[in-house]
């Protein structure tokens, strides 16, 4: 049983995860891309300024 059943699950997982990995690692990648184009200035360094004044505000929604 382990070798028919249980041994084939362990590999597929591994590739799953493996899987998981990678499309994890490109969001991580794009999200602090992004981080760093909206909130950081040109060396690097995060603009706290923007970074506060974009987290402390509400968005306005258009009526119907």
């Amino acid at each position: 049983m382990y070798i028919k059943i249980i041994e084939p699950l362990g590999h597929k997982a591994k590739e799953r995860n493996d899987e998981f990995f990678r499309s994890y690692s490109q969001m991580i990648n794009k999200f602090t891309l992004e981080f760093g184009k909206k909130f950081c200035d040109k060396n690097g360094a995060i603009a706290w300024e923007k970074l506060v004044k974009f987290n402390s505000s509400t968005q306005v929604q258009d009526e119907p």
